[in-house]
């Protein structure tokens, strides 16, 4: 009879628990290694709706793109400026995206989170002047010899200088609040101030915010005011605008002609002052209607359109459908950055500090005016 040989397993691997964790152990390694090195940073990518991973536009290190980031908490109804790329501007018929920066007092920011096939369904239009254009050029974001500008998803308008605003902040309204006369096709716009960073799909935002609440508008509330007259004295006391008698007969006007306190007699609108930095809309005749009425308060005042929101919102007949969305959902869809640092120009010291005394007078008696208020 044959000799039996018997097999025995090595004793290293004899311990089950052993081998499920040195294949966990592999398994970790490979992964990690895999998405270290992988040009998307994304493991599974099964889905062509996925949202884009890769920067959509490499920026030179000296514009500073990503610098000062901030954790937040939170007339008549025609355009005055002429405005070229009229063409492509009146062929966006879906949702559009626009922002504006003048007197170079920001940088162009590119939105993330966008699905592969958004590009083509929604547009992006960035508004600038001379002055934002030379600076694009001086840090060669665009080419000067070129005739139509882009940068990342924005197609860049240049807007006439002749037929500006002298305040860079009113030339912003334009496109801000007569977006539906501009593109004129389009059913739903997105306004974000060029200081915010889109983090969000724009559909999946228009969608969520003003499709499924069945509003016209969309707008966050401010994180920190109710009142009408808490933005107001802010504006003065923070020097948001230095012309403080003007502001007092701003909000003498508004009250003599019907704006009252907010109490819960207004609701559903849960407040009288939004963060205008982020408006949605279904174009529509409310929306378009509310948007012409705020822009003429601007012409007429200042262009600090919170002031005159709830005096409109109020007043206009047929009554807009507001969606008031939490601050906390802002600080989800946006990312804040700072403006751009500028000098206060060629004023000498001495005129400065009469200027500033001045202003410090007439706000004191702005506050106690309204403070004496019933």
């Amino acid at each position: 009879m044959g000799k039996v040989t018997a097999t025995t397993t090595p004793l290293f691997f004899q311990s089950k628990l052993l081998c499920i964790s040195l294949l966990y152990l592999f398994t970790t390694l490979f992964l990690a290694l895999y998405q270290s090195r992988s040009p998307t940073k994304c493991l599974f990518r099964s889905s062509p709706f996925d949202p884009i991973q890769t920067p959509l536009f490499s920026y030179p290190p000296s514009y500073g793109e990503h610098k000062y980031a901030l954790p937040t908490h939170r007339s008549s109804c025609s355009s005055p400026v002429f405005f070229s790329d009229r063409i492509a501007m009146e062929s966006c018929n879906g949702v559009v995206v626009v922002s504006a920066i003048f007197n170079d007092h920001d940088k162009i920011r590119q939105p993330v989170g966008l699905g592969s096939k958004t590009l083509k369904s929604v547009c992006f239009f960035m508004f600038i002047d001379d002055i934002t254009l030379k600076g694009l050029y001086y840090h060669k974001l665009i080419p000067q010899n070129s005739t139509g500008y882009k940068v990342g998803v924005w197609r860049i308008v240049k807007v006439s200088s002749k037929k500006l605003y002298e305040n860079p902040a009113m030339n912003g309204v334009i496109p801000k609040y007569l977006v539906h006369r501009l593109f004129p096709n389009s059913k739903f716009s997105i306004w974000i101030d060029a200081k915010l960073q889109l983090m969000v799909d724009p559909l999946l935002l228009i969608h969520s915010l003003v499709v499924s609440t069945n509003a016209d508008m969309a707008i966050s509330k401010h994180p920190y005011y109710i009142h009408t007259m808490e933005e107001a004295m802010a504006t003065a006391r923070w020097k948001k605008w230095l012309d403080v008698d003007a502001l007092t007969r701003q909000m003498e006007t508004y009250c003599e002609n019907g704006l009252q306190p907010w109490t819960p007699d207004k609701l559903p609108h849960t407040t009288d002052v939004p963060d205008s930095a982020l408006i949605l809309r279904k174009h529509g005749l409310r929306s378009n209607l509310f948007s012409c009425l705020l822009f003429n308060e601007l012409e007429a005042f200042n262009p600090r359109d919170q002031l005159g929101f709830a005096f409109v919102r109020d007043q206009m007949n047929p009554k807009i459908k507001l969606n008031l969305f939490e601050v906390e959902v802002f600080e989800q869809i946006v990312v804040e950055y700072r403006h751009n640092l500028k000098k206060f120009g060629n004023i000498e010291a001495g005129d400065g500090a009469q200027i500033q005394k001045n202003q410090k007078e007439k706000i004191s008696t702005f506050l106690f005016e309204w403070q004496q208020l019933p």
